[in-house]
């Protein structure tokens, strides 16, 4: 297979069917919104945030010249297949997609995506951060407008932390793990939960190691770096395994019915995540209750706390995509969808999104924002906003979609007691440089 044609692993899940692309003759017309100015120019959106509708509503009322008509074709992978299927009939894409960041090159690698710096998109770059913009970005192109991101942060029980003498949030991996031990001997519940159907958080906490999993340049389509065999890894992987085979913390996968339960009901001390994290435990059920009150956010456990790093776990942008039509009025969509006062506060204040957009992150009243679902905790000013501040950005591979999926499998195994760290990180390399060099890709 050709590099060109690289499949993201969903593709078979969607249809052929035009499902929102536009040509110069037509308009879309399928749209779940109301277009307040019919005779403008219409940009098809494919975009899955909760407050989604208020944010179309809120650009098109505030434009004479260009309209938005949303559609939502799934969450992450459902919409990424839908896309793939579009990329392969060379028709039915959108002409602005929401994307996830790590999805971004594989896309990217397709000619899918658009450079939309010829368009202007670096009028907006001052409003981001560098580690946000790095994300969106190879060289001097720039494939996405950021919107949300998930700097990573530890969420812990307060009343489980009295309970077992836990006095102070563990702010190294090796006071994690003595908590976690301190807890079990006093008869408490599970620090934390390995889940396999997190790959993404392991892969973070891998880079945050000094990990590097793939070094990759657009600019170079044909080679690529592959070291999840190195040490770093290896010593992350092992780190896990550790506390599960001990019972320190659980497996269960995250985000099903079960583990929010767990979550509710005190049977994990901490909970590992982003800084969307509470938005998506309140909407849960997660907070309110016997569980109102009881949570609290600290910085993320570091390797060194001489020299911190910060790491990020999800984060969406907003591309424009080759078959748009318009790719200058595509672009403008990018830049302002999302982008406005009015959106942001809303996306912010009902915690749907961690906005990324600088114009909220220095205001007082989201750096000041007492967080009901932390008890009243400034967690933006004291955990969030420096964690975003200090990330770096990272690098992704352009088969995301296989790579967590191989993950995902060692997790599995490791969790199982079936292998040990440093056998899941060998095997790991092998399968993806095989993978890699199937599709075409020179490993160096």
């Amino acid at each position: 297979m050709s590099i060109s044609s690289i499949a993201l692993g969903a593709a078979a899940c969607g249809s052929g069917e035009d499902s929102g692309g536009t040509s110069a003759k037509a308009k879309p017309t399928n749209c779940t919104n109301k277009i307040v100015r019919p005779d403008a120019t219409r940009v098809s959106v494919w975009a899955w945030y909760p407050n989604m509708a208020k944010v179309v509503d809120n650009f098109n009322n505030a434009h004479t010249d260009v309209q938005v008509c949303w559609t939502n074709a799934g969450q992450g992978a459902p919409q990424y297949a839908k896309f793939q299927t579009a990329i392969a009939a060379k028709k039915g894409a959108p002409d602005v997609i929401m994307l996830e960041s790590d999805q971004l090159v594989g896309f990217e690698i397709q000619d899918a995506l658009v450079d939309i710096s010829a368009y202007g998109a670096n009028e907006v770059k001052a409003n981001f951060s560098d580690g946000a913009w790095k994300d969106v970005s190879q060289g001097e192109a720039v494939y996405a407008i950021p919107v949300d991101g998930g700097p990573m942060a530890m969420i812990y029980r307060t009343d489980v932390f009295e309970k077992y003498g836990i006095k102070t949030p563990p702010k190294t991996w090796a006071e994690y793990a003595e908590a976690a031990a301190k807890m079990k001997a006093a008869g408490g519940p599970l620090f934390g939960d390995l889940g396999s159907n997190v790959p993404a958080v392991v892969t973070a906490l891998m880079i945050q190691k000094g990990a590097k999993p793939f070094t990759y340049d657009l600019a170079n389509k044909q080679n690529i770096t592959i070291k999840l065999d190195d040490q770093a890894t290896k010593d992350v992987l092992n780190y896990w395994a550790d506390l599960v085979s001990k019972k320190l913390v659980g497996t269960a996968d995250q985000f099903t019915t079960d583990y929010i339960a767990g979550v509710v009901n005190g049977k994990y001390a901490t909970y590992v995540s982003a800084a969307w994290a509470p938005g998506y435990l309140t909407g849960a059920g997660v907070g309110s209750g016997a569980s109102k009150g009881k949570f609290a956010v600290a910085p993320l456990p570091q390797w060194d706390v001489n020299a911190p790093v910060s790491v990020n776990w999800g984060g969406s942008a907003f591309a424009v995509t080759s078959q748009a039509a318009d790719k200058k009025a595509a672009t403008k969509v990018a830049m302002g969808l999302y982008a406005d006062d009015a959106s942001l506060t809303d996306g912010w204040k009902t915690q749907t999104i961690f906005p990324l957009n600088q114009s909220v992150q220095k205001s007082d009243a989201f750096i000041s924002n007492k967080v009901e679902f932390f008890n009243g905790q400034t967690a933006n000013k004291d955990i969030y906003i420096p964690a975003g501040d200090a990330y770096q950005g990272a690098t992704y591979s352009p088969f995301t979609v296989y790579y967590y999926a191989q993950l995902q499998a060692q997790i599995v195994k490791i969790n199982s007691g079936k292998t040990t760290g440093d056998q899941a990180a060998t095997e790991l390399q092998d399968i993806m440089v095989k993978y890699a060099k199937s599709q075409g890709f020179i490993v160096q």
